[in-house]
């Protein structure tokens, strides 16, 4: 009873902790609760709780969406119209380009229904319902069904999500995923019904010289000029459910959409965004910081700066290959370059300092309290990381490397192995079927051999100057006893030699499958030796990691005693949250003044026609010299791009809808900005800020340049 009396106390605390004037990614189910609306209200908001979350009817929550796998995105109109980032749609752009049609490039405009592009894969998916089961979970606790340590894993609250969702009234209806999540370090647990369409068809991309316009050079940067959106549409069957793609499928009748305002803002606007924040970790100690500056974030930027310059080479000489691995660079570059400014970032906001003081007022906060195990959390903590951080590191050099950096080598033939031993006909038959499938999954549109081959002659040998030889995967020994450390000649034979590695070698396989030929296979024995290494080092982090989960719900648990009573939020999982704001001006360092907005005048004097992430299309750049910007244009006749808020944001939350007072769209949140990259650490409301894209700039780019008044025809503008 002891453990749910500290429970019971967590859930009355938690609502409490240190949160700045705009810091906080809330939860919009305990607005009331955490009177989170009130502060809301003071700051400009003119709705009231229930306008943004109603549990019984419908409400902003409602256009607000899961898109693809990592963005937000919202509904823009009555016919299930989608607004979200360019680079969120960036992949699905990618899918359908090619030599031929490279909507990369050129950009893709529907005109019509008819032209709009399913898109296989992509899925869009709302918050139907959200139930507190935390009561359920620690009376499971307190019965001693599981222990509170299992009370993390996924496999339990899997369990108990599909047990809820059996009992309850959404059982048997299509696209309904419920999913159960830890909040609060465990303290608090909630019940999430998501709603999933999966027949969504692209509908428009601007030309990548403005949807990435600034390019990897701008990426996290102020001043910005670039129009960051993509629009999708959704389909469902003639009952408005989810359904499989068909061409009977008709546009979603949505239950809400946003109102989009091109009235304008000023400085001090309130401003607020509704989306799904991927993940801070904003109560960690100085040794975790540590750990995640040098057992993340550093191996990172090697070995992806590594990757990046053999594909930024690759890509400049090939059309073909530039279009197969735009997505991918684009992937790794954003968080090659967050993870600089991070680290950059801690050493200058004195973050190390920040959590020091915390920690030592929390050690206060104990002994005055009495309470051993918050007397004892942080050294804990401290003790469990150093064991960790070795093991992280490795794992990150593991990843990065293997699992994310090399394509090639990614398959096992277990089974095919074990069915040739048996020498069963109908066995060995059926396990050779599906490597058809196997093969076409390597060998895809968007992968090329040589390329990749060049990336694995650059990241093995940069991987064992990183990692002492006795934690390498055992196919190093292979590669120093077989090929004399000869790391060139070894990926030739495994790119060359492998039985995957072309066609032809696949064909001579199935002819006469043999133990021997899998057994010798040298990208079969890479990957054997990796996925090993990989469990080596997952079981030896596994009981300090259920170590680490419940000191940390202890932790903050007590960090919200000690700051009551102001209002607190869960560090984010990528579930819907609330953040408010202003639109604000900023200050990075002395003599250094950024206003809050931007316009097309940035982008003629960014202009360079000689790189390819500054280039201005030539209509686009007509349309700024004549100053044609229609209704959309600031009354000084200037055009605005992007603008600067002070809502708290981090991946996840790109493609968000920023919302004014009386919650009308007036933009799309894209970026943060370098001198903040801590901020999912540590929120600095001096420097924190959130670059949007100003919705009078999509409606500009959508009417002028891709001569799409068909789609604005169908939102509700209000000027």
């Amino acid at each position: 009873m002891k453990k749910l009396k500290l429970c019971a106390l967590a859930l009355a605390v938690l609502m409490a902790g240190s949160a700045k004037a705009d810091e906080g990614m809330w939860l919009l189910q305990l607005m009331k609760q955490q009177h989170s609306i009130d502060m809301m209200k003071k700051q400009g908001l003119q709705l009231e709780a229930e306008d943004l979350y109603n549990p019984d009817g419908v409400s902003l929550k409602d256009a607000v969406g899961i898109f693809g796998g990592g963005c937000t995105g919202e509904i823009i109109s009555p016919e299930g119209l989608i607004l979200t980032n360019h680079h969120c749609g960036y992949a699905s752009i990618q899918q359908h380009s090619s030599v031929e049609h490279d909507y990369l490039t050129d950009g893709f405009w529907a005109k019509s229904r008819s032209e709009e592009l399913p898109t296989p894969g992509l899925r869009f998916t709302f918050v139907e319902r959200i139930e507190d089961i935390t009561e359920i979970v620690n009376n499971k606790i307190a019965a001693k069904e599981i222990t509170e340590a299992e009370s993390f894993s996924s496999s339990f609250l899997m369990k108990l999500a599909n047990e809820l969702y059996d009992k309850s009234d959404l059982k048997g209806k299509k696209g309904i995923n419920p999913k159960a999540l830890p909040f609060y370090a465990g303290n608090k647990f909630y019940l999430f019904y998501l709603k999933v369409y999966e027949d969504i068809r692209m509908v428009a991309a601007p030309p990548s010289s403005v949807g990435k316009f600034g390019g990897e050079t701008d990426n996290w940067m102020w001043p910005r000029h670039t129009g960051d959106f993509s629009m999708f549409r959704i389909y469902a069957d003639a009952n408005g459910e989810p359904a499989a793609y068909s061409p009977s499928n008709v546009p979603l009748k949505t239950k809400k959409h946003l109102t989009i305002s091109i009235k304008g803002l000023e400085e001090g606007d309130y401003a607020m965004i509704m989306g799904f924040p991927g993940s801070t970790s904003r109560y960690l100690t100085v040794s975790e910081v540590k750990e995640r500056m040098e057992s993340t974030n550093e191996p990172r930027i090697r070995i992806r700066g590594a990757r990046q310059d053999v594909l930024k080479e690759e890509m400049a000489a090939s059309d073909k290959v530039r279009i197969q691995y735009a997505n991918k660079y684009a992937s790794s570059s954003n968080y090659w370059k967050n993870s600089i400014g991070m680290n950059k970032a801690i050493i200058d906001n004195n973050v190390l300092g920040t959590k020091a003081d915390q920690e030592a007022r929390f050690a206060e906060f104990a002994r005055e309290k009495g309470n051993a195990d918050y007397e004892t959390v942080v050294k804990k903590i401290d003790e469990a990381v150093a064991k960790t951080s070795p093991l992280n590191y490795q794992m990150t050099c593991l990843r990065e490397v293997f699992f994310s950096g090399i394509e090639f080598g990614n398959l096992r033939l277990d089974k095919t192995r074990e069915a040739l031993e048996s020498k069963d006909k109908a066995k060995i038959e059926n396990s050779l079927e599906g490597l058809e499938d196997a093969f076409n999954q390597i060998h895809n549109k968007d992968y090329d051999h040589e390329v990749d081959r060049k990336v694995a002659k650059v990241l093995f040998p940069l991987y064992a100057e990183m990692v002492p030889a006795e934690q390498r995967p055992s196919i190093y020994q292979v590669i120093e006893q077989k090929y004399k450390g000869d790391y060139n000649k070894f990926v030739d034979d495994m790119y060359d030699k492998s039985i995957f590695a072309n066609r032809a070698n696949f064909e001579k396989f199935l002819k006469k499958p043999t133990v021997k030929a899998i057994d010798k296979d040298l990208a079969l024995q890479y990957a054997q030796s990796k996925f090993e290494a990989l469990k080596k080092i997952s079981e030896q982090l596994a009981p300090l990691s259920g170590e680490l989960a419940l000191l940390h719900k202890t932790y903050i648990r007590g960090l919200g005693e000690m700051k009551l009573p102001v209002p607190s939020y869960p560090d984010a999982n990528f579930t819907l949250r609330l953040t408010y704001g202003n639109v604000k001006p900023y200050d990075p360092k002395d003599g250094v003044h950024y206003k809050y907005y931007t316009t097309t005048q940035g982008i003629l004097e960014k202009e360079n026609p000689d790189d390819r992430e500054f280039v201005v299309p030539a209509k686009l750049k007509e349309l700024i010299l004549n100053k044609d910007y229609g209704r959309y244009a600031l009354p000084n006749g200037d055009m605005p791009v992007c603008f600067l808020s002070t809502n708290d944001i981090t991946g996840g939350n790109s493609g968000s809808p920023v919302l004014n007072s009386k919650g009308q769209l007036i933009g799309c949140a894209f970026d943060g900005n370098w001198e903040s990259l801590s901020g999912d650490i540590n929120f600095d409301n001096n420097l924190q800020r959130c670059i949007n894209l100003d919705i009078r700039y999509v409606l500009f780019i959508l009417e002028k340049l891709g001569g799409c008044q068909h789609l604005i025809n169908e939102m509700t503008i209000a000027e």
